[in-house]
């Protein structure tokens, strides 16, 4: 597993909706980034900021915030702690 550094979080985005509340199907293409996931791993936090999340909570972030990487089959987002909006 990765184990991040300083202030950065590793997130596991939500899958982007496939059909909308009317019931109609979105096509790959039209289809936007997810913008919500769950923390799968945080680090330690800088000396004069703590960390305010931490594993299994839900986040909002930034639309083009972090670096994508691929762990196995499985997509991960690396976002530093100000990238992340909210927690939900």
């Amino acid at each position: 597993m990765i184990k991040p550094l300083a202030d950065r979080v590793v997130i596991e985005p939500k899958e982007a909706e496939t059909k909308t509340a009317s019931g109609l199907y979105i096509p790959d293409t039209a289809k936007e980034k997810p913008q919500q996931g769950v923390v799968v791993a945080a680090g330690p936090g800088k000396k004069d900021e703590p960390m305010e999340v931490k594993v299994g909570d839900e986040v909002l972030y930034g639309k083009y915030s972090g670096t994508e990487v691929t762990v196995g089959e499985q997509k991960l987002l690396i976002v530093r702690q100000s990238d992340i909006l909210a927690i939900l």
